[in-house]
């Protein structure tokens, strides 16, 4: 069971957009400055009354967004276009995240003692090496930076630094750190 935040649940209209190939809803600004954070944020929240749980990701200009799968746009009977009512409520306890393969084969071919840190830090820290292996197109980047992952857990290190938490970080929808298209209103 997550635990919630003492913020309390935010509710917001909002459109659904389609960014490069992805159905998101953009945070309105209003509803972005309650939470948390400007960096991700944990989430249990509902779209037209069907649940979800995931993380909010921000957006580079001091906002969020929430990428929306086809289950889920299915069920709340939404696409692109469509105007929906979400509500978000910020969790302390984190989901956890989907482990690119490169990532989980190099976890699984290193040491024990990093395959046991892996296990021992916080879901928030799995989702930030996560998005910083995830957050660029370049293979050759990415191939190192696995590398570097391992090398700075075998140095001790429980999270990355030196990158912007409150950047998108998803290369098909960000360039420069900023979510694609124009800002929430």
């Amino acid at each position: 069971m997550s635990h919630r935040t003492a913020t309390p649940p935010i509710r917001f209209d909002a459109t659904l957009d389609v960014v490069e190939k992805s159905t998101i809803v953009r945070l309105p600004k209003k509803a972005s400055k309650e939470l948390p954070s400007r960096g991700q944020v944990a989430v249990r929240g509902s779209i037209n009354g069907h649940a979800f749980h995931t993380v909010v990701e921000p957006d580079g200009n001091f906002g969020h967004w929430i990428k929306l799968d086809r289950t889920l746009q299915k069920a709340a009977a939404v696409s692109a276009g469509d105007s929906a009512t979400l509500e978000v409520e910020p969790l302390n306890d984190w989901p956890e995240p989907d482990v690119p393969k490169d990532l989980e084969a190099a976890l699984a071919a290193a040491p024990e003692e990093i395959q046991e840190m892996w296990e021992d830090i916080t879901p928030m820290a799995r989702w930030e090496w996560v998005r910083w292996v995830n957050a660029t197109a370049n293979a050759d980047t990415r191939a190192r930076r696995v590398e570097v992952t391992i090398s700075k857990m075998q140095n001790g290190k429980r999270r990355p630094c030196c990158f912007n938490l409150a950047a998108c970080t998803d290369p098909s929808l960000s360039k420069n750190g900023k979510l694609l298209g124009s800002a929430a209103p």
